[in-house]
């Protein structure tokens, strides 16, 4: 085992201004500002994060153009190696050559591992159909000098579930570098490290680190630390020790924030805390999805305020 990927990674938020024709575009710069900000920061313990996930769910992915989000991991590709750590992007398409496709044009803007969703069908495809598919999409990695992490997110509406015994095989593929496991079920995770205890395994939702760490994860990508790193990155030193209690009195002191990683509006929420806790909810951070209602906005404030009340006592706050 490499244990390359053992730490926690940021999906990175993207920040939007006025052009002046009044359209919304992103504003790069403060885009790799903040994320800047955020790789530079020290948990506890002396580590840092340990890559940078661009134009992900949390990004904006599903209002953005294929040139914008090009041009959204080329600026952040810039950041990633002045800190010397992996940028990571999704994919997911239809067809197997669609998607072979996409991480061409991923790899050729910067990206250093693609995050491979299922396919975006409306019936399942057997497993057959699925290992086809990313099997096609490491071969492409491979040409074009990348890796990919299979994504597996069952509980996240339209996606399809990977089954075990496929990520299993997947895993052998020799371009798969880790797999992504999005669930608040860990017993995926320990069921799959049973099976091969070789396996890098990164959790995906904020609640759920600790147990995902117990089960056998390595590390994760977060939502929650890019509002609260110094807090994420020491939760994840004490995961990667063995340090339960410790690990739990942060994961408890987050808990109230962490439980919109893994709602259906998780950009919107956790887009809209990262705004309060930099006095620019309604600016920079504004977001082309969904408008929150006021009853979500209170709910969302409330949630932040707790969680830093916490973390602050714990003296996490960066």
């Amino acid at each position: 085992m490499s244990l390359k990927w053992k730490g926690v990674m940021p999906a990175v938020f993207t920040w939007l201004k006025e052009s002046a024709s009044g359209d919304i575009e992103i504003d790069f710069e403060k885009t790799k500002e903040y994320a800047t900000g955020i790789l530079k920061v020290q948990g506890l313990g002396g580590t840092r994060m340990n890559g940078l996930v661009g134009s992900g769910t949390l990004g904006e992915n599903s209002y953005l153009s294929s040139e914008q989000r090009v041009s959204l991991l080329e600026a952040l590709s810039e950041v990633a190696k002045e800190y010397n750590v992996p940028l990571i992007s999704g994919a997911a398409a239809e067809t197997k050559e669609e998607l072979a496709t996409i991480v061409k044009g991923l790899a050729g803007a910067g990206v250093d591992t693609v995050m491979v969703m299922p396919p975006k069908t409306k019936e399942l495809p057997s497993d057959e159909v699925m290992y086809a598919y990313y099997e096609l999409a490491e071969s492409t990695a491979r040409n074009a000098g990348v890796t990919i992490m299979p994504y597996n997110n069952p509980d996240a509406a339209g996606y399809h579930a990977l089954s075990t015994e496929l990520l299993l095989r997947l895993a052998k593929l020799p371009n798969v570098t880790a797999l992504k496991i999005s669930t608040i079920d860990v017993s995926i995770i320990e069921t799959m490290m049973l099976a091969n205890k070789d396996l890098e395994i990164l959790a995906g939702v904020d609640t759920v680190t600790v147990h995902a760490g117990l089960a056998g994860a390595i590390g994760g990508i977060t939502g929650v630390g890019c509002i609260f790193p110094k807090a994420s990155v020491t939760m994840q030193e004490y995961v990667s020790q063995g340090n339960w209690a410790e690990a739990n009195k942060i994961s408890q002191a987050m808990n109230s924030i962490s439980y919109l990683d893994a709602q259906p509006l998780l950009m919107e929420y956790l887009k809209y805390a990262f705004g309060i806790h930099h006095n620019d909810a309604a600016g920079g951070l504004r977001t082309l999805g969904k408008k929150l209602t006021q009853q979500q906005i209170d709910d969302v404030q409330a949630r932040y305020i707790l969680a830093k009340e916490r973390l602050e006592f714990l003296d996490l706050i960066d």
